[in-house]
């Protein structure tokens, strides 16, 4: 699996996620979850980092961030050894805690930050499957849970001094009209199925704009370890399967669409697999090498072949 990339500057804005090593949980129980926010908030005193939105889950976490010091992960990596050390030695085990790196998205703000804190305070009541509504009974039961930011918004409780709560304007001027209108804006969530920000991630990374996405870019290419290399090469080629799609859109044959995907885009034959009906990845090679067997004595499907390579974008 690849490695998250980084990109960090000055003010950026994350949504970070963990979860524990095999999915396995990072909170045992309430007094693991108050240990964790007790870290988080040396974080905030620590690394300057602000915390807008929490929610705290069983064997994972979400957190959005912003970095005014550019330090994402000086800080996130400080809070997971630390909360590790401290889980480890409660519990009387060794090793670690959470699975591989974390994750962080970067946020524009102005234009996510309400979607994402609906959608991240939601998760204690929202389904497994995705796409399901939250039944409207839940909601009470939301506003009972104690292990996320929710109650903050909502008024519901004293926020810890620790809580960036300024995201609260995007919702009202005032904090009494903000959090009123945060708790109709929450209300209508049940009910109905909740739209996932995550579907509007661009490159794995951002959920922004143009701005944004350029700089993300810009900030990759620059990234350590070769990781920036490995991950602009990943978009161009995901940039070169999309026009590959587009040359054959209009192609009759699944054949020459598969085989098109697969010899000029560069894709996994076991996702083509699945959108043709085939069981697995073998399936799709042996019709690709059938079909490269034909072309040698058939001059209409050589020519059409050779057209598309001709065609064919760089990556």
């Amino acid at each position: 699996m690849a490695r998250p990339i980084r990109v960090e500057f000055e003010g950026a804005v994350y949504h970070v996620m963990a979860r524990g090593n095999e999915r396995r949980a990072v909170f045992r129980d309430d007094n693991d979850r108050q240990r964790f926010l007790e870290t988080l908030a040396e974080i905030v005193e620590r690394f300057g980092v602000r915390v807008h939105a929490y929610c705290l889950m069983p064997n994972h976490y979400h957190l959005l961030l912003g970095t005014p010091r550019g330090n994402l992960s000086r800080a996130i990596g400080w809070l997971q050894v630390t909360y590790t050390v401290r889980f480890n030695r409660r519990h009387r085990r060794s090793g670690h805690l959470f699975q591989g790196r974390f994750k962080a998205h970067l946020v524009e703000a102005d234009e996510y930050a309400r979607w994402l804190v609906i959608y991240v305070q939601l998760n204690p009541v929202r389904p497994r499957r995705k796409g399901e509504i939250i039944a409207g009974e839940r909601a009470r039961e939301l506003d009972r849970y104690e292990w996320s930011s929710h109650r903050d918004y909502a008024g519901l409780r004293k926020a810890s001094e620790w809580l960036c709560l300024d995201w609260l304007r995007y919702w009202g001027t005032s904090p009494a009209e903000a959090r009123r209108a945060y708790r109709r804006e929450m209300a209508l969530a049940f009910g109905k199925r909740v739209e996932n920000p995550w579907e509007q991630l661009r490159g794995g990374l951002v959920l922004g704009g143009d701005r944004l996405w350029k700089r993300a870019r810009a900030g990759a290419k620059r990234a350590k370890s070769g990781e920036g290399a490995q991950w602009t090469r990943r978009q161009a080629m995901k940039a070169v399967q999309v026009r590959v799609r587009e040359q054959v859109k209009g192609e009759a044959d699944d054949r020459v669409k598969i085989w098109a995907r697969i010899r000029l885009g560069g894709e996994r034959g076991v996702d083509v697999a699945r959108e043709y009906g085939y069981r697995d990845g073998a399936g799709v090679a042996h019709v690709v090498r059938r079909l490269e067997k034909a072309a040698k004595t058939n001059r209409v499907l050589a020519r059409k072949l050779a057209g598309l390579k001709q065609k064919a974008p760089a990556c």
